[in-house]
């Protein structure tokens, strides 16, 4: 009689077991599905200062110098070039070039905003300003890689992939992490990948180009068959699958399969309702105003108040802010920003849900305060800003400098792996123990480096 032996029974049985040793520490990890949902929620390691996060990511580089780093050096040596000023970025570049925005003081905190932000002004003193960030390469598709996933090359999970790792989420009928753009940014997917780990912690993409709330998620609803008929055909395909996974063992691509079909289930009952915008009353919306970004401001904070994660919502399609050309263009990005992101900051304040959200903006790398041609600015990751409200950040409050000229951090240098490290503390975790083991080592979102910024957490 000849016996059949699985690619897995043989492992076992040669070489004293050694394969299959080798082989649970690739698929087993950490019994990830053992015990039911992947995406329940999970208490934190620590308190929590915030629950969810928003990232609002201003792909192409805003200009920290024309934005929330007033340099007065830039109009006194307008035209010249210190020795200072010549920092190697992507391009050649010219002179110091000053900034054809006033800047004025704002809010009780007196922080400095460029004339561009308007209402982000008058709500500077729940903004933390960070004017120390710096980054590894002036290049938009390693920088984007750094800022969603802490690595510059394509191969890492996103930051939302790890907090659904991490945490899962409090929402099992929405997808734990949500990236809303209108189009495709340079790198695309692999921002809001899940690389190595379970495909369940993926990021949803939404364009919010049309907010339909029917059509907002492609091949979502049902048309053919009732609610009853669906589950029981689902029941069947699980069992089926989980049949096979016995014999498997782990599989780490089919069990996200089958959480993801069941993700679909639920979606389409609560999906339609939470994209439904016209739910919102007329003030709300015109507190909003109106376009792309302004509806995925709006969609932001639909998604955290009913318990998602993480959303991440990008300004635009390709590289908007990547002002080679004119820094001028600026003020119309900015336009686009202003209202809708202050309108965030205070609706999220009145329903009392800033204090448990993090608000993230910036871009993946700044600008340089040379000019490029004639009115441009090039790339520059010697030196940027952003800013964070709301989730445990304190309000009001500058940290990090540039030198006098806005090109490099000089004071209390934040890179983007110690951004990473910050947020994941607010939200209870220690950044050095939120591993996972993949082809033989332990990997985080802040791979060896990262340094909590503990000065900036009220």
């Amino acid at each position: 009689m000849i016996h059949t032996l699985s690619r897995r029974t043989l492992l076992h049985r040669m070489g004293t077991g050694m394969g299959a040793l080798g082989l649970a520490a690739i698929c087993d990890q950490q019994k990830l599905f053992a015990t039911g949902n992947p995406l329940t929620a999970k208490p934190a390691p620590f308190a929590p200062r915030a629950k969810h996060v928003i990232h609002l990511m201003m792909n192409g580089g805003p200009s920290q110098v024309d934005t929330f780093d007033p340099k007065p050096s830039l109009a006194k040596y307008d035209g010249q070039k210190p020795p200072t000023a010549d920092l190697k970025t992507e391009r050649k570049t010219g002179n110091l070039m000053k900034s054809p925005f006033a800047f004025k003081k704002c809010g009780q905190s007196g922080i400095e905003v460029s004339e561009i932000f308007p209402h982000l002004g008058n709500c500077i003193d729940d903004m933390c300003i960070l004017r120390g960030m710096h980054t590894n390469l002036p290049n938009h598709e390693p920088s984007l890689l750094m800022m969603t996933t802490g690595e510059t090359q394509p191969t890492r999970p996103s930051m939302g992939s790890w907090l659904l790792y991490g945490l899962g989420t409090e929402n099992m009928n929405l997808p734990g992490f949500v990236v809303l753009c209108p189009g495709k940014p340079v790198v695309g997917p692999q921002l809001w990948s899940n690389s190595f780990l379970p495909g369940i912690y993926q990021g949803a993409q939404i364009n919010n180009a049309k907010m339909d709330p029917k059509n907002v998620i492609a091949n979502v609803n049902n048309n053919y068959l009732s609610r009853d008929s669906q589950r029981e055909q689902l029941d069947l395909l699980k069992a089926l699958n989980e049949k096979h996974l016995e014999q498997r063992g782990s599989d780490n691509p089919l069990e996200a399969r089958i959480q993801s079909m069941e993700m679909a289930f639920r979606m389409q009952f609560e999906a339609q309702d939470v994209f439904n915008m016209n739910q919102e009353t007329k003030a709300t919306r015109d507190m909003y105003g109106s376009g792309e970004f302004a509806d995925g401001c709006l969609m932001a904070r639909r998604l955290v108040e009913r318990g998602v994660r993480m959303v991440q919502v990008f300004y635009g399609n390709g590289q908007p802010w990547d002002d080679h050309g004119d820094i001028k263009n600026h003020a119309n990005l900015a336009k686009k920003v202003d209202q809708p992101i202050a309108a965030l900051i205070r609706d999220l304040k009145h329903r009392g849900l800033l204090d448990e959200t993090l608000i993230v903006w910036g871009g993946e790398f700044g600008r340089t305060p040379t000019s490029e041609g004639a009115k441009g600015r090039d790339h520059n990751n010697h030196g940027f800003s952003m800013f964070m409200a709301g989730g445990g950040v304190k309000g009001g409050i500058v940290h990090g400098a540039t030198d006098e000229f806005g090109f490099a951090a000089a004071e209390n240098r934040m890179h983007v792996h110690d951004l990473h490290a910050t947020i994941l503390h607010l939200m209870g975790i220690d950044h050095e123990k939120l591993t996972y083991r993949y082809s033989g080592r332990d990997f985080r979102l802040t791979d060896v480096e990262g340094k909590v910024a503990h000065e900036i957490i009220a």
